[in-house]
């Protein structure tokens, strides 16, 4: 669970068009966010061991960082699945998994739905988000991606219902892939408002959490993250 939780460009998802077309972060924002990345004087919370240190959480906001391992292997399959759909991303409450994103691939067009302002760095790739407002969402972003990963800020029927509103909002209508991240005791709603199943892979936090979290998806993940775990 990394926060609680998005004035932005409009998302493309139309593969014809030509690259020189596509969202691409400004000199400025890709800057920001490479100071993001490499900022030292953050709390011991944020460091991810691989050299990459991260702003620090505001438990305020339920922010847990996830740990190196996790961050690096979900954001790499996200960047597989945004180039074999040719679609752009959307990260629900997920501000590391977009970080990630970008610092392995700065091109790929990709938003940021976020309640935390700090974040307001990244430009027209940040979009207010708070989850007690599913659909307050700028009107250029439904329906624009076929890639949306989502990070409830909260373990709670409430929260997950809401998000699930803005993903409906976002994802495309009849072809998308969903990530979703939250804890296993959320396996029969996600299942029942999403259709996902758990993953083998278990994602980590920097900060030990005592819920055990999973990752679940709408699409058969194969080995990258472990296949699909259908036991109870």
């Amino acid at each position: 669970m990394e926060n609680e939780g998005g004035d932005s460009t409009k998302a493309r998802t139309d593969a014809d068009e030509d690259d020189d077309d596509q969202p691409m972060l400004s000199s400025q924002a890709l800057d920001a966010l490479k100071e993001y990345l490499s900022e030292q004087n953050q709390s011991p919370s944020g460091s991810t061991g691989s050299g990459i240190t991260l702003v620090a959480e505001d438990w305020r906001l339920s922010q847990f960082w996830y740990d190196t391992e996790t961050a690096e292997i979900i954001a790499k399959e996200v960047l597989d699945l945004c180039l074999s759909t040719q679609s752009p991303v959307a990260f629900i409450a997920c501000p590391t998994l977009y970080a990630y994103l970008k610092y392995i691939d700065g091109n790929i067009s990709a938003q940021l739905l976020e309640y935390d302002k700090r974040f307001e760095q990244y430009g027209s790739d940040f979009t207010f988000y708070d989850y007690n407002h599913p659909e307050e969402i700028p009107a250029a972003l439904k329906h624009a991606f076929k890639v949306v990963v989502a990070d409830p800020p909260y373990l709670s029927k409430e929260c997950l219902e809401k998000v699930a509103q803005t993903v409906d909002f976002l994802a495309h209508p009849t072809d998308f892939r969903l990530l979703l991240l939250t804890g296993d005791v959320q396996r029969d709603r996600a299942a029942e408002l999403l259709g996902l199943y758990p993953c083998g892979f278990r994602p980590q936090h920097s900060s030990k959490l005592g819920n055990e979290f999973r990752l679940f998806t709408n699409f058969d993940p194969g080995k990258n993250l472990g296949g699909w775990d259908r036991e109870k």
